[in-house]
């Protein structure tokens, strides 16, 4: 046939003839196949069809009459445009010898799957679409379930004409192709049946930090054109690479969207598709088992492999994947190049950050953060794009969601803030390409938000977009990263918050010097660890509705700990692998624990909780032990089952010698055996017997590091949280560095790990210089103080071999 290929016909240096998608849907069914990548058959119309039906029409010189004056900032103008080109292809006739090739291939592909009339999905495949540089991505139509002649042929001229669909004739202009040397292939697909399971997007990259370690997959119920055009939230989850390869299996989050309805075959001649409902159980469960999300993740692995093998440099990969109700089997439906963070400057970080403290922002709505910038503005609710002409530049763009079709007004836009949609919607991928920071699922931005509200929307702080009320001042920061000197003492960060550990490992650093576990219970697990133990062990617990609709989705409570705590702790160990990372176990005071959900049956009320049941001794206690096992438990999970090695652990406020013993036999029975598996157990060095008493402590910990708000409240005798003496707490104070300098020394003569993550070092200069000074192994820092202090060491130690 002249101008039809069947996929094992075309593979991906067939871009010119067949598009990107369609040429990359024939390299994945001819190469991948054998690596057990399984992707449907299928045919494309060759770019050649495409230019007969404009030639034997005389279409040409119509559309570049049309498009002579062409102003894609005046929207009306464009939509009024792409309309007249569209209806001039609609109402073109298929040339003849086209039409009977391509019921031709019809009736073939029906026939290999032994069926008369065989349901298919007609895509539109660009030869400028998918490419490295530009991913043109939902710029033209896509018709599903097409199980008919006639209504494929018409499928076949609407994915002719959305070759000029108003999106399409935007993005086309404003990156310089010629509109009349781009043609359209037609891609015909057997459908998998993902309307009765699950379908969804996987990217080979973080799309947000840009880590090549990641592996992201977002999943939902039902037809993959709702998560695509950001009409539900879906779930979210991310696998470890550099363990993949090792055949490990590490799924380091798992998130549950709310997916509130699902696409599906609707049994309609006309509409073939409809959305309905999902059930509560539906939502609340996953929409992938984890076998499913390693075995995807597998094939994103090898997509990627195979991609970068052809290209000749790492080519990060945009994929579109369905799972097939009847037969379970997952496959591939589409692979794109990924456009965005894949062609960032390696070298060259740029950070916003707001110049208004945290305490004095009033947050108005949060939701995903898409990208890592800050705008502001003034509020404009768009309810359709016909009411575009209202919308200025540099407004916020608030809307339920978007589609490919809105991307020339989200150019002038400051912002974009959508109630719907997930990190892979089209709405967040073109937000990135334009490099406009923008919140998805926000669920009700635009009853909270008022049209002239001024706001600032942040996505600076990783994982969570926040918007602010009113307009704060922020500044940018370009950081060169290239040619740093590395300095000899080793600099690591503290780092609490798991979402942001990848866009912290991107400063330049040598590993975590603490890891915070109770961050991480507050934030994931959110209810006290003895309520969910005594939920699964069947008793009754005060705020019981609460705390169950934390745990939607898994098992029971202890899998619901384990799981979000290995999660947590695992995705800091994965940012910064293979360098070190030191978690520091639970460390909340009784106040902290009792506001928890669950927590008031569980606490006493203590006159100082700072010095009281806290840390070690709360291990070993009848009160705490159980918890404190699903934390071993759970660190065990990090270190053998992800493969996360080089997660170290660290004991806070282990006041005697005995007490660090009692808690390492308890962590022995869980598996957590000093030296097995490279396992190293330090103790954070914060109370004045851990300094006096060190050489005694040092026979049970593998290391110390110094806690110096704790050490220099105990040694000074001041409660850091009074403010009648808050003028005497000072960390240079000498009695403070004295002890510093014992601890080096102690630890120095018994060959021990020695290094500090409290406070002082990220506030004076001195204290980083002193610590230098006295030769301290390693110096962990906020991420804020890092490059600054980074900077102080690099000169010290210059100065001392000059």
């Amino acid at each position: 046939m002249k101008y039809i290929k069947f996929f094992n016909q075309i593979d991906i240096n067939d871009v010119s003839l067949v598009g990107g998608k369609n040429a990359s849907l024939g390299e994945m069914y001819s190469s991948l196949g054998s690596l057990g990548v399984k992707v449907p058959n299928g045919f494309a119309t060759t770019s050649e069809a495409y230019w007969l039906l404009i030639e034997e029409n005389n279409l040409k010189d119509k559309i570049k009459a049309i498009l002579s004056d062409l102003d894609i900032s005046d929207i009306k103008s464009l939509e009024k445009k792409g309309s007249k080109i569209r209806k001039l292809i609609l109402n073109a006739k298929l040339p003849l010898i086209l039409e009977n090739e391509i019921k031709k291939s019809y009736k073939t592909l029906s026939k290999e799957y032994k069926t008369k009339a065989i349901d298919v999905a007609v895509r539109s495949s660009g030869t400028a679409e998918d490419l490295p540089d530009a991913s043109f991505a939902g710029q033209q139509d896509t018709f599903l379930n097409i199980n008919n002649e006639k209504a494929f042929l018409e499928a076949v001229k609407k994915c002719f004409a959305s070759l000029f669909n108003n999106r399409a004739i935007s993005y086309r202009q404003s990156r310089g192709y010629d509109h009349l040397k781009v043609a359209l292939s037609v891609g015909v697909q057997k459908m998998v049946r993902s309307d009765e399971s699950s379908s969804g997007i996987m990217f080979t990259i973080d799309t947000e930090s840009g880590s090549q370690n990641l592996i992201m997959i977002n999943s939902i119920y039902g037809l993959g054109e709702n998560i695509v055009g950001g009409k539900v939230i879906p779930d979210e989850f991310f696998v470890f690479k550099p363990t993949l390869k090792k055949g490990i299996s590490t799924i380091l989050k798992k998130q549950l969207g709310s997916k509130a309805k699902k696409m599906i075959y609707s049994g309609k001649k006309l509409d073939k598709t409809k959305n309905i409902s999902i059930t509560k159980k539906e939502q609340n469960s996953f929409s992938l088992s984890d076998e499913e999300i390693i075995t995807l993740a597998s094939y994103g692995l090898k997509i990627e492999e195979h991609y970068s093998k052809l290209s000749g440099i790492y080519q990060a990969m945009d994929i579109e994947w369905a799972k097939d109700a009847k037969s379970g089997e997952l496959f591939i439906v589409q692979a794109r190049p990924e456009t965005v963070q894949s062609k960032k400057e390696k070298y060259i970080l740029q950070n916003y950050n707001l110049l208004v403290k945290e305490d004095e922002r009033k947050t108005i709505l949060t939701g995903q953060a898409i990208g890592d910038k800050i705008g502001a503005g003034v509020v404009k609710i768009i309810t359709k794009l016909s009411d575009s002409h209202i919308f200025k530049e540099g407004d916020i763009l608030v809307a339920d969601t978007t589609d490919p079709d809105w991307e020339p007004l989200m150019k002038k836009a400051a912002a974009v803030i959508t109630n719907k949609g997930g990190r892979t919607c089209h709405a967040a991928i073109v937000a990135r390409e334009i490099g406009v920071p923008a919140i998805v699922g926000c669920i009700n931005a635009t009853k909270l938000l008022k049209d002239g509200d001024k706001v600032t929307v942040s996505c600076a702080g990783g994982e969570n977009g926040y918007v602010y009320k009113g307009i704060l001042k922020y500044k940018i920061q370009k950081i060169d990263i290239d040619n740093l000197q590395e300095p000899k003492t080793k600099l690591f960060m503290n780092v609490g918050d798991p979402h942001k550990a990848f866009l912290f490992a991107k400063l330049p650093n040598q590993g975590v010097g603490l890891a915070r576990m109770e961050f991480i219970i507050n934030n994931f697990i959110k209810a006290h660890p003895m309520a969910l133990f005594d939920i699964y062990n069947g008793k009754k617990v005060e705020d019981e509705k609460e705390i169950k609709n934390f745990i939607k989705g898994y098992k029971d409570p202890k899998s619901f700990f384990i799981e979000k705590l290995s999660q947590g702790i695992g995705m800091i160990g994965a940012a910064f692998y293979p360098k070190p990372v030191i978690v520091r176990t639970s460390d909340f005071k009784s106040n902290e624990y009792k506001n928890m959900p669950g927590g008031k049956a569980y606490e006493q009320d203590e006159e100082n909780p700072m010095i009281g049941f806290r840390g070690a001794s709360r291990y070993y206690s009848k009160e705490y032990q159980k918890a404190f096992e699903w934390e071993c438990e759970a660190l065990k999970k990090v270190r053998d089952e992800m493969g996360l090695t080089n997660v170290k652990i660290m004991l806070p406020f282990v006041r005697t010698p005995v007490e660090g013993q009692k808690v390492i036999k308890i962590m022995n029975k869980k598996g957590l055996v000093q030296g097995k598996n490279s396992l190293e157990i330090y103790a954070m060095c914060e109370i004045p017997s851990n300094v006096i008493f060190a050489d005694e402590f040092l026979k049970v910990f593998d290391g110390y590091s110094i806690g110096s708000n704790d050490l220099t409240q105990l040694t000074l005798g001041v409660d850091r949280d009074s403010a009648l003496i808050a003028h005497i707490f000072d960390e240079r104070n000498k009695a403070v560095t004295r002890m510093i300098a014992m601890v080096i020394e102690q630890c120095k003569k018994q060959n021990k790990y020695i290094g500090i993550c409290g406070q002082a070092p990220s506030d004076y200069p001195e204290i980083t210089r002193f610590l230098v000074q006295n030769g301290i192994d390693s110096i962990s820092l906020n991420p804020d103080s890092l490059l600054k202090m980074r900077q102080v060491v690099v000169e010290l130690e210059n100065s001392k071999n000059s």
